[in-house]
């Protein structure tokens, strides 16, 4: 396809949490992820794409692939039944699955339909099981897609001091009982994450990623974020979005969030608000002039809040690098 993006790209996203649990474990007490080596929180990539899904669909009316469908009798579709709500025709009519001769065929047409109507699968990829039933046997089959835009586990730049809160709740805690129920959880009172990510263009020609999803992308990071408003995640405010597109095929700087540091007089348990840190961006700096020659530019937005330094002087985000073609993300 014309439209497919043929620059790679990497994508720098940090974001604050305040009085929050921005990734909770269920195995352990739904408590904030904590590194027990570093002491640095860590939220997992699961939770970000969960993030920008939600924010394409409810938002911006996208179709995802990955989402909760109930029945009439209130049962979770599961894959399988989702992957048949693409068996469509060219017209977008639906196809009853005994038209279909094999399973192969089956997978060819959900292929189609799902790079064509999810932006989820073509962003993030998906495996997708299909299967038909003839002759009184069960062919089982899948669709398995690589997705363009990978990201690591995001972390602190800092360690975090994790906070165990309880109190009452609103009912009995059994009928008859005049003592209410109890709850507890656990909160960090500030994080500050730093999330990086990868946009392949060599993958996106086999999910038909363009450049108007990349787009959508980092606009639902952004917004997505800050308009995750929950009980466990109000509080969450994005602090800067870095898109650095390269020039050069199959080339990438790599690990942005190595370069990056965070600055406060306050030890890092002690830290409570952005108005406590300053972001210092020396070496991403100096590492993005070393090869510039391979930038063909580089996307941005910063939260007004958020102290940016260089070389222990304050700049402003397009100062980060000279000679290198800045554009500011409108959204």
């Amino acid at each position: 396809m014309s439209n497919v993006i043929k620059n790679r790209s990497e994508i720098l996203f940090i974001y604050d949490v305040t009085d929050a649990n921005p990734n909770g474990d269920p195995v352990d007490e739904n408590k904030p992820r904590i590194d027990e080596e570093t002491g640095v929180n860590i939220v997992t990539d699961v939770r970000l794409k969960r993030t920008v899904r939600d924010y394409l669909h409810n938002f911006r009316e996208q179709e995802i692939f990955v989402r909760e469908i109930r029945d009439e009798s209130g049962f979770l579709q599961d894959a399988k039944l989702r992957a048949e709500d693409f068996l469509l025709s060219e017209n977008g009519e639906k196809v009853d699955k005994t038209e279909f001769k094999n399973v192969q065929e089956i997978e060819r047409v959900v292929y189609q339909n799902v790079v064509k109507y999810c932006i989820d699968v073509r962003l993030f990829g998906a495996t997708i099981p299909v299967e038909l039933k003839s002759g009184g046997r069960t062919y089982g089959g899948s669709v398995t897609l690589t997705g363009p835009v990978q990201f690591k586990l995001g972390r602190s730049l800092h360690k975090v001091d994790i906070t165990y809160i309880k109190g009452t709740g609103a009912f009995a805690s059994a009928p008859g009982k005049e003592q209410f129920t109890f709850r507890e959880e656990y909160i960090l009172p500030y994080s500050f994450i730093a999330f990086y990510g990868v946009v392949n263009e060599n993958a996106a020609k086999t999910t038909n990623l363009s450049d108007d999803d990349v787009s959508l992308l980092l606009e639902a990071l952004w917004n997505g974020t800050k308009n995750l408003i929950s009980r466990s995640k109000v509080g969450q405010m994005p602090r800067l979005l870095l898109q650095v597109v390269y020039k050069e095929n199959n080339f990438h700087l790599g690990e942005l969030d190595r370069f990056v540091r965070l600055i406060s007089d306050k030890r890092d348990e002690e830290i409570r608000d952005i108005s406590e840190v300053k972001l210092d961006v020396t070496q991403l700096g100096s590492r993005l002039e070393g090869i510039k020659a391979k930038i063909e530019k580089i996307r941005f937005k910063k939260d007004e809040r958020l102290a940016i330094l260089r070389e222990r002087k304050t700049i402003n985000i397009d100062e980060l690098a000279t000679n290198i073609n800045f554009e500011a993300l409108e959204f």
